[in-house]
């Protein structure tokens, strides 16, 4: 394969620095073992006003620290060694710079603390995000709050993940500085990612990581649930540089670190400046005919609501939780939701009057908290919801919109079907880590003097799709009412930060995915239960788009029973790569080729799909297959009666004959007011087909001034 292999190779679980490659020395746990037991220490926290704002978060999360253990132990492998890697594998999926796993001897617990009955501790190591340059706003921001921000990330992993080991039956509890019962940096060491310094005395002194230096924060999980160890290395212990430098064992490369550092902190680690920028997006929007629709139109509210039957209502609470990993996470999110208001101070920033000198910090302050793509633009009315779910109008308060996309992880991805039991677990980690950044960043605006608002999946009062088109951060594709990004493709969630602090915008991109999308049918072929339409794009409620069949793709998600939620069509878009210097070949081939050649690509989208299948991208890696697959039912964690185990489907039938879609137009939605069931009417949907214009004529119509069609009118409140 034309691939890095290396990469391929390596398991999720062994994280992203080479860990293993360190010599190691097993007397460390006993020189360790020597020094006296620590006593607790107060938390002390950076005076920035971001600081604050970050340790008000981490407080918010931090209460998660322990919980309810389900009365029922989880159906677990007996292999200490597959539990250990289930643990890690999460870690590194939620971020983790560094995990290890130990024993809890009994001068880790502090001095002043009463131990609990815990044998193993998970250690999880958080780097900092980088300082911005010295003439970007956001380095005044963030110097000196570094260390809070890595600790609210730990605090929210660590929490994530003591609370799945209680849904797995064990007890668990989760440490971080200013909230411990164990000394943190003794079991970093003992657990292998960290190593103590020593003076010429010989006298220890402070932990450090031979990749990352001190500047991080620790968290750890201890627990009673039995797990393999890792043994500590050796003091002075280095990778070799040159191996460093290529990437040893497929962990990420020394030359890819560097890349990235060398980037402006306002540009993503994706060359997104090199994009073609347009004045429009690629696909056509007719601004003064796209109705704003009610929160009560939105889908998952009907299922919910009940228009899409019973099954799918009874399902629509639990379908995304269903894994005890997303149900670990979920608390945590759901604390987040009660945060997006909040008062705005009197006085503005006085430094905060140069839109452009503002939107270089607002990236730089989003990528520092983990964002992993971002735009800004101004809002159209359309990208406004209508009515709150109650009826309520939404009046459009707020003239910009800073939109954050958050990768939701090649690597498990590539061992993922789609539409397995880690699927749902991908998307809550997006919509919780989006929130987190949102939420911090509004509250700093509003301190600052700025009326900002996060929208996240919890609750938001805009679409983010129309939002991540004119923020530049790709185009609308065939999988639908979904933006493909042309380094992450559709591998993402959106987060959006409303705000009225002056920012310049970015423009929309153009990247040629209309005719890539145009000549690509595999998302569509592989969709289970064929949303994505083969055919041509239509006009939709104003848009131009290849419109997929969302009641069909709903009620697959809420009620899928091999797995939790769905994927699929994220999992096999051949846009779904890793660009970089680690990446494969063909996929920086390609990319290049893409950006630069995009001449070529009526000829070269063919053949590129055609090589996508033929090297079998989109299959299942086991190799990066890390998590458990378990259900959770009644809160407790059982054996799921399936598991859906797709890999690609070169022979599927393409023609779409067999699978028309169902239109559900403006004038069918339900009232936005709508308190009683309102049953979709998939007959009448799918004959509306009929009524929808093609491109072509509404771009006449329009030249001639002709109506808008009656079913662009969204449903009166009743």
């Amino acid at each position: 394969m034309l691939i890095h292999e290396k990469s391929h190779n390596r398991p999720v679980e062994l994280g992203t620095y080479p860990l293993e490659a360190l010599e190691k020395d097993a007397s460390i746990i006993e020189l360790e073992a020597q020094i006296p037991a620590s006593a607790s220490t107060p938390y002390t926290s950076s005076d920035k006003l971001l600081a604050k704002v970050v340790n008000d978060y981490s407080s918010s999360l931090g209460r998660f620290f322990k919980g309810e253990v389900a009365n029922q132990k989880a159906p677990l492998p007996d292999s200490f060694e597959r539990r250990s890697a289930d643990v890690k594998g999460a870690a590194y999926f939620l971020d983790t710079s560094h995990v290890g796993i130990c024993h809890v001897v009994e001068n880790c617990w502090l001095s002043d603390a009463k131990p609990l009955e815990h044998a193993f501790a998970i250690v999880l190591l958080v780097a900092y995000g980088r300082l911005p340059e010295s003439d970007n706003l956001a380095h005044e921001w963030l110097n000196g709050a570094e260390h809070d921000i890595a600790r609210l990330r730990g605090i929210e992993i660590s929490s994530s993940l003591s609370g799945y080991i209680r849904k797995l039956g064990f007890n668990a509890q989760s440490h971080f500085e200013g909230n411990t019962l164990v000394d943190l940096d003794r079991l970093a060491v003992l657990s292998g990612i960290a190593e103590r310094t020593s003076d010429d005395s010989g006298n220890a002194l402070e932990i450090q990581s031979p990749f990352l230096g001190q500047a991080f924060a620790l968290a750890v999980i201890t627990t009673d649930y039995e797990l393999a160890i890792d043994t500590p290395f050796k003091t002075g212990a280095r990778v070799n540089k040159f191996h460093y430098r290529r990437g040893i064992n497929g962990a990420t490369s020394l030359r890819e670190i560097n890349r990235r550092s060398k980037r402006k902190s306002h540009l993503s680690r994706y060359p997104m400046e090199q994009i073609k920028r347009v004045d429009r997006p690629t696909t056509l929007i007719l601004d003064d005919e796209v109705p704003r629709v009610p929160k009560r139109a939105n889908f998952f509210v009907r299922a919910r609501s009940g228009d899409l039957g019973s099954k799918a209502q009874k399902q629509v609470p639990r379908f995304a939780m269903k894994h005890p990993l997303t149900a670990g996470m979920g608390p945590l999110f759901g604390a987040l939701a009660s945060k997006q208001e909040g008062e705005v101070a009197a006085q503005k920033g006085s430094e905060l009057n140069d839109p452009k000198a503002n939107a270089k910090a607002i990236k730089s302050l989003a990528y520092h908290l983990g964002a992993d793509l971002t735009g800004i633009c101004e809002i159209p009315d359309y990208a406004w919801y209508s009515h709150q779910m109650d009826g309520t109008e939404i009046p459009t308060y707020h003239r910009y919109a800073v939109v954050m996309l958050i990768d939701q992880g090649h690597g498990t991805m590539e061992g993922a079907s789609g539409d397995d039991w880690i699927s749902g677990g991908q998307s809550m980690r997006g919509y919780l880590r989006g929130a987190e950044i949102a939420g911090v960043m509004s509250e700093f605006l509003r301190n600052k003097g700025y009326s900002s608002r996060p929208h996240t999946q919890a609750d938001s009062d805009v679409l983010h799709i129309p939002l991540i088109l004119w923020a530049g951060l790709g185009e609308l594709s065939r999988i639908g009412e979904l933006v493909l990004n042309p380094y992450v493709g559709p591998r993402f969630k959106s987060v959006v930060l409303t705000t009225d602090l002056p920012l310049e915008v970015d423009k929309p991109v153009d990247f040629g995915l209309q005719t890539f999308c145009g000549n690509c049918l595999k998302c569509a072929r592989e969709c289970p239960v064929n949303a994505i339409p083969f055919k041509e794009k239509v006009m939709f409620n104003g848009y131009e788009m290849w419109k997929p069949d969302v009641e069909r793709c709903t009620r697959y998600r809420v009620t899928n029973s091999k797995g939790s939620a769905c994927g699929r069509c994220m999992k096999t878009c051949p846009l779904n790569k890793v660009v970089s210097i680690d990446g494969a070949l063909l996929h920086r081939v390609g990319t290049w080729l893409g950006v630069h050649a995009r001449w070529l690509k009526t000829v070269m989208v063919p053949i590129a799909v055609f090589f996508d299948d033929w090297l079998q991208y989109g299959k299942r890696n086991p190799v990066k297959k890390w998590w458990l697959d378990l259900e959770v039912v009644d809160d407790v964690c059982v054996k799921p009666k399936g598991v859906n185990e797709r890999d690609i489907d070169i022979d599927k039938d393409t023609t779409g004959e067999r699978s028309p879609v169902a239109y559900y137009s403006a004038n069918v939605m339900p009232a936005p007011n709508a308190k009683e069931v309102v049953l979709v009417n998939r007959k009448y949907a799918i004959k509306s087909a009929e009524e929808l214009e093609t491109v072509a004529e509404a771009i006449v119509r329009q030249k001639n001034e002709g109506e808008k069609p009656k079913h662009y009118t969204s449903t009166k409140s009743i």
